[in-house]
């Protein structure tokens, strides 16, 4: 598939301020680790909407003409496109009252302020959640259609969004403690999720030419695709990389986007390093792994269109 910037941009910015507003709400209302005092919650709040509302608006960019976005709020019963767009509505005004009431209650919100909270909370993971099904509920890219894609924009949200709670943290004077705990549990949850995911999608089961044809008695193969150049098709649905340039990226997916960042979070636990240097170096190195890795997500999908335009199989 053509891995577009803005999908990319969106889903990486959108699943991280969403992860990172969950796990606030988390660590705020739960007490793990030092207490967070009003002015730490507000920064990481306002940063996990500015994040949030950058990602979103990057989802229309890809659109011919942005205003067709409005039709993607009234399929709510049928489309997750529409799940989607509603739910992160819908988590704006419960979130920004969770920290007007954390910012008003000092270090004791008041209870609305709490309930607001976990509305939040739960709205952004059923936003995450959304987001992953998208991909998901599309059967004709073998590649997408499975429940590993939903839990991994799950995994991979909350991952980011602990790697920047444990920067803003650290950034704010406070050891991250337990958050460091935490944030590296995920990420080495989300490490080997991909891990299954990228030997999951390697399997030969996808469907073939012969199926696609009908003739299962031997061999089919395309002498001819019907066009001399490339077509709409070709282009958006015709993206490849080889497999040398997968096993690369793949590698670095890993080993930038969790294996890194997991080594980091060890060592700012341990205190023997800057802490400043270590929580820039954890985000640098967790946003790039990331963003290869949706790059990577949206380029190794292969729609069935393929294989009347050569391919064997998906």
């Amino acid at each position: 598939m053509k891995p577009a910037l803005s999908l990319i941009l969106f889903t990486v910015s959108s699943g991280a301020g969403l992860g990172l507003f969950m796990l606030l709400v988390l660590v705020n209302g739960l007490g793990i680790g030092p207490a967070m005092a009003p002015g730490e919650v507000m920064a990481a709040g306002i940063l996990a909407l500015a994040l949030t509302v950058v990602g979103l608006v990057s989802s229309t960019l890809h659109l011919a003409n942005p205003r067709n976005a409005i039709k993607a709020f009234n399929r709510f019963r049928s489309s997750w496109l529409s799940r989607e767009g509603v739910l992160s509505l819908l988590f704006f005004p419960f979130a920004l009252a969770y920290l007007v009431g954390v910012w008003s209650g000092g270090d004791a919100p008041p209870a609305w302020a709490q309930g607001a909270g976990i509305v939040a909370l739960l709205l952004a993971a059923a936003t995450v959640f959304s987001t992953g099904m998208i991909y998901a509920s599309l059967k004709p890219i073998r590649q997408w259609h499975n429940p590993l894609v939903p839990a991994g924009y799950l995994l991979m949200g909350l991952a980011t969004g602990g790697v920047l709670l444990s920067a803003v943290r650290v950034f704010g004077g406070a050891a991250p403690g337990p958050l460091t705990a935490l944030t590296a549990g995920l990420l080495l949850a989300g490490g080997l999720l991909k891990l299954i995911y990228y030997f999951w999608i390697g399997r030969p089961a996808g469907p073939t030419l012969n199926a696609a044809i009908g003739f299962t008695g031997r061999r089919a193969h395309l002498l001819d695709v019907g066009h001399g150049h490339g077509t709409f098709l070709t282009e958006e649905f015709g993206h490849a990389i080889g497999p040398r340039a997968s096993l690369v990226l793949r590698t670095f997916a890993l080993v930038a986007g969790f294996l890194v960042p997991l080594l980091l979070l060890i060592a700012l636990g341990s205190g023997d390093a800057s802490p400043m240097v270590l929580g820039v170096l954890v985000v640098l190195s967790a946003f790039a792994g990331v963003l290869v890795e949706r790059w990577l997500f949206l380029v190794e999908g292969r729609h069935v269109v393929n294989l009347y335009h050569g391919a064997q199989r998906t």
